[in-house]
């Protein structure tokens, strides 16, 4: 069916039938029965968890909920999303966030602005500081006993070395007068993660600083977060009474409410400063269905609750649609690979010529056929649409 979708399509068959383009698509069917409870029939293209892509801020979705769970875990009265966090140094390659007292709320290091940050425009510094918040072996054991133990999280996005991103920084939570509520000391993996699927070489040759490396570049102990896993991880926020007990994430009603508005909204409509910039255009982080056309303003009847990465000539996106004015739902994850020259890094790759319209077209597709694909019954979808005072 989703083979057929493709192929009938002359602006996504181009790519579905070029190998060269590591195409790699979910696309799950949501049907409801009559007290509304969901079911999930998922339909793949070219489904591959042995063909390794770069997943790039794919993986920011686990590092906010288990950053949320972490802080449930903790239990600490007056340590919560809002609380001031900073975050010391003690190895090469770590960089400190100091106290600051909150004179501007939105600003201010704290768990949920870094999340804010994260997703609502991809801000690669607040992971950073999440990454280091959970710490490497404790963030990949807790995804293992949530059933993804071939997924590893084992880098910052910043030049640090593998064993440098191995060890993890100092935190502190304190009042706004600067006490300390908790603290944590430095944190070091002794055991490096490597990817399962042995060593991954990628590309003809690869860009260092001004240089031309003749070589393919080694990504075998960078991050690797397969397409099913990312997958399953949006659906366990989305819908987290659709996977088994022991794959839940233990956030609470108001995380996941917190967690769904900023995985939809775009960086005007949440309000939150440090994003309502114009470089912040309404379809900055929607490809699929927007393509991250600055001209397209988002459709009110449309939510997409979604995670995207764009790194080394993979672009991806994992998302849920919610459609009131068809009434219909879906996911759909898409990840293809867009480097015609080969070389990794050298920032020569066809994101808006061919990735991004491949994408939005996609989308699009799916969107239709979802219109006219006949149901029992249509979806509820008022809590995707429901008034959100959640910050």
């Amino acid at each position: 069916m989703l083979d057929s979708l493709l192929r009938t399509n002359p602006l996504l068959a181009r790519v579905a039938t070029n190998p060269k383009y590591e195409l790699q698509i979910i696309y799950t069917q949501i049907n409801r029965d009559a007290q509304n409870r969901p079911t999930f029939t998922p339909h793949t293209y070219h489904l591959n968890p042995q063909q390794y892509f770069n997943p790039a801020s794919l993986v920011k979705l686990p590092v906010v909920a288990l950053s949320l769970e972490k802080l449930n875990d903790l239990n600490i009265p007056g340590v919560t999303r809002r609380t001031i966090m900073a975050t010391g140094t003690a190895y090469r390659c770590q960089t400190p966030v100091l106290f600051a007292a909150p004179a501007d709320s939105d600003r201010t290091a704290t768990v949920g602005n870094y999340i804010k940050r994260m997703l609502l425009v991809s801000d690669n510094v607040a992971y950073n500081r999440l990454y280091e918040f959970l710490g490497q072996r404790p963030l990949n054991e807790r995804l293992a006993q949530l059933g993804h133990p071939n997924v590893r999280i084992t880098r910052r996005f910043a030049p640090c070395d593998t064993i440098a991103n191995r060890h993890t920084n100092p935190i502190s939570f304190h009042t706004p007068q600067g006490d300390t509520i908790y603290k944590e000391s430095a944190k070091y993996n002794p055991t490096p993660y490597l990817s399962p699927l042995g060593r991954v070489l990628k590309g003809r040759a690869y860009q260092a600083g001004r240089r031309i490396i003749p070589e393919p570049y080694d990504f075998t102990a960078a991050n690797h977060l397969p397409l099913a896993n990312i997958t399953a991880l949006l659906q366990s926020i989305i819908f987290p009474e659709s996977v088994p007990a022991t794959q839940r994430l233990r956030l609470t009603t108001s995380d996941l409410a917190f967690l769904r508005r900023y995985l939809h909204a775009t960086p005007h409509e949440s309000g939150f400063q440090p994003c309502t910039s114009a470089r912040y255009f309404d379809a900055y982080k929607k490809y699929l269905y927007y393509g991250r056309n600055p001209e397209i303003s988002r459709q009110s009847a449309l939510r997409i609750y979604n995670i995207v990465g764009m790194s080394h000539g993979y672009l991806a996106d994992v998302a849920y649609f919610a459609d009131t004015l068809h009434q219909s739902e879906f996911l759909l994850s898409a990840v293809l690979y867009v480097n015609q020259d080969g070389i990794i890094n050298d920032g020569a790759y066809e994101y808006d010529s061919i990735g991004l319209p491949f994408l939005a077209q996609l989308g699009r597709q799916i969107r239709q056929y979802e219109a006219q694909r006949l149901r029992r019954y249509r979806p509820n979808l008022t809590e995707f649409f429901a008034p959100e005072p959640i910050r």
